[in-house]
């Protein structure tokens, strides 16, 4: 047989060949530093035996896929550090993440942080005594009766839950042995770095209605330096985290009287998103769009109009009993059905299209309570919304100009460079999720590929991301933790104004249902809020600052200048607050800069006597004295121009 290697070299053998062998035959380096084989375009076990000709690609560390199988072995290296320490724990699932790893477990008592450490030491006993990894397979009924030999009835379930056909395979390490795939190393000893990170609470299966398990994270490298990067990496996502820091800086709080997912924007927060939603809106209105203010609430018939009652209405808020009452409403969960019904107030002509309606919505989820996080995912939220009503001519011209705008929103507020696009399609597999046209999701799928090629997008593909009435593209971003999210969002939607008999006469005088475009400028406000805490470690650019300026008194002797100072700033619309307490001024400077506000002006006796104010930035540090007015100038040309600076 002859193995086509990654850069084209071949080998010839006379007989079937494990992985691992062909890796030693190249050569032991390659061999020591394997962890997984590319057969064809199949990842695989490194156990695997060759028999016929193929193309083969060694992975090791350097390749994704290659991690996912290091750390995978990792993950069963604390299994077995589990077992070993806490006999009576039952093993759920330990996969690969992107990260690193983790393993759930069943534990009477759930794991604490305090516990890792004890756990660590015994992975080391563990990765030093060079236990051989062996992979075997076992038919159904006997792979149920070891694992019930062995009390893993979440293994148990996972058994009945595969397929009739599907290989049951396991891997043992010592004592230890686990239901897996695989694929796994040749053995404990190549783990040469790694930490256990936290303790978490995770639903079996995902499912808020199933047990509540004990998960522990983890993360690997093959060395120490790689490691300690990523340690470094964690702890400053720790002190960029909205979630603290956003409290700290009182931009949000939550209350668990108001209830999870409902954050209550603080002053400075609501400032903040106040500017930024006066921005969208003042900038889409240069773009022809037309503002509407619709219902937070609608009867259950509108949704079921729309579909949504059929998809969506697990994850709305019901008002009402529909075995018991004669109306019953839901709070919206989205605007589109809203704008539709002012769409069709009248009859439109080919001359009134493209019509575009926005709206600052305030929309409500049911999401499930281990899903919320911050101001990343809550259960209301606002969105910067509207859709676009246009005939087939137009959408390649209305798609191109909301791109346009989701490009000069991300720009100014210093994003777009932080964003990946996602094109969205639908999973002709999963009827039961999306309106079943095959006909009609091949050609609007067609139609927003060559509209996002002709726009020069670089863009991955995702099946199964489409909205359930047509494809999206997505601008994706990761929070400071790593986890994926979808900022702002653009779909074609071919369903809904047949469904709402929105119509247009068209030049031959015949009634036809326009293309609608759903789009959001700035995304969901309260997410991009948490991007953007994230981004700045809370120190926001000076434009969208909720206190862009101090005003610090050195005493109250020059009370009445510092008076004249902060008002002076406010008629010329600058944020400004003054701290007039009888505290130190070094204490105050401390304070404020703590509060990372963009400038701190000191007045005293010779800022008084010149008409001047003491500047301190977040930028330069003490930038010393300057007239009032040259200030005033300084800042309101950064405001306008929406400058970035970086700290």
């Amino acid at each position: 047989m002859i193995i086509t290697l990654k850069d084209g070299f071949k080998k010839e053998y006379n007989k079937p060949m494990s992985i691992i062998d062909i890796a030693k035959d190249i050569s032991e380096g390659l061999a020591r530093v394997a962890c997984a084989g590319q057969l064809d375009d199949k990842v695989v076990d490194l156990r695997t035996v060759v028999a016929e000709d193929a193309l083969l690609n060694i992975l090791t560390f350097n390749d994704d896929e290659g991690k996912k199988a290091y750390r995978h072995t990792t993950a069963h290296i604390l299994a077995q550090a589990v077992k070993r320490l806490y006999p009576d724990v039952k093993l759920a699932i330990g996969p690969a993440i992107d990260t690193g790893f983790y393993y759930d477990f069943d534990r009477e008592k759930p794991f604490l942080n305090e516990d890792l450490e004890a756990l660590e030491k015994e992975m080391k006993k563990i990765v030093k005594e060079n236990l051989a990894i062996e992979r075997f397979e076992l038919p159904r009924e006997e792979a149920i009766a070891l694992m019930e030999k062995n009390g893993e009835d979440y293994k148990v379930q996972l058994i009945h839950d595969l397929p009739e056909d599907a290989v049951l395979s396991f891997y043992r390490q010592g004592e230890f042995v686990d239901l897996c795939a695989g694929p796994h190393l040749m053995s404990t000893k190549p783990i040469k770095a790694f930490k256990l990170l936290s303790t978490a609470g995770a639903y079996w299966r995902g499912n808020e209605n199933n047990k509540m398990l004990s998960r522990i994270y983890g993360t690997a490298y093959t060395k120490k330096a790689d490691l300690n990067a990523y340690i470094e990496q964690i702890e400053e996502a720790k002190r960029r985290d909205h979630n603290k820091l956003g409290r700290e800086l009182e931009y949000f709080t939550t209350c668990d009287v108001v209830g999870q997912g409902l954050p209550l924007m603080m002053p400075k927060g609501a400032k903040t998103l106040q500017i930024l939603q006066r921005f969208v809106e003042d900038e889409e209105e240069q773009r022809g769009y037309e503002l509407t203010k619709t219902p937070l609430m609608s009867k259950s018939d509108l949704f079921k109009i729309s579909g949504h009652w059929d998809h969506y209405k697990d994850g709305m808020f019901v008002l009402g009993d529909e075995e018991k009452d004669d109306e019953v409403y839901a709070l919206r969960p989205m605007t589109c059905p809203f704008q539709f019904m002012i769409y069709k107030t009248k009859q439109r002509s080919y001359r009134d299209l493209p019509v575009r309606y926005t709206e600052t919505s305030t929309l409500f989820r049911n999401e499930a309570s281990g899903e919320m996080h911050g101001l990343i995912r809550v259960r209301q939220f606002t969105l910067a919304d509207a859709h676009i009503f246009c005939t087939p001519e137009q959408v390649a011209e209305e798609f191109k100009g909301v791109i346009d705008l989701i490009k000069y929103v991300m720009k100014a507020i210093g994003i777009e460079n932080d964003v990946w696009y996602r094109f969205s399609k639908w999973d002709p597999n999963n009827k039961g999720k999306y309106i079943d046209n095959p006909e009609a999701w091949e050609m609007t799928q067609s139609m927003m590929k060559k509209i996002i090629d002709e726009i020069g997008l670089d863009y991955t593909e995702a099946d199964g991301e489409a909205a359930f009435y047509g494809p999206k593209l997505d601008v994706q971003c990761k929070n400071v933790h790593g986890k994926e999210d979808t900022l702002f969002t653009v779909q074609i939607d071919f369903v809904m104004a047949k469904r709402f008999e929105m119509t247009y006469v068209d030049k031959d005088n015949e009634k036809k249902y326009p293309f609608i475009i759903h789009r959001s400028s700035i995304g969901c406000y309260e997410r991009t809020l948490a991007m953007l805490i994230e981004k700045y470690a809370g120190a926001l650019p000076t434009w969208m600052a909720p206190v862009q300026a101090i005003v610090l008194p050195i005493s109250e002797k020059y009370q009445d200048y510092a008076d004249k100072v902060y008002h002076q700033l406010r008629d010329n619309g600058i944020f400004v607050k003054m701290d007039d307490r009888a505290e130190k001024i070094g204490y105050k400077i401390r304070e404020s800069t703590m509060q990372k506000i963009p400038y701190l002006l000191i007045v005293g006796d010779k800022e008084a006597q010149n008409k001047e104010v003491a500047v301190r930035s977040r930028f330069k540090g003490d930038e010393g004295a300057m007239k009032l007015d040259s200030f005033i100038d300084k800042i309101k040309e950064e405001i306008d121009t929406k400058a970035i600076y970086m700290d």
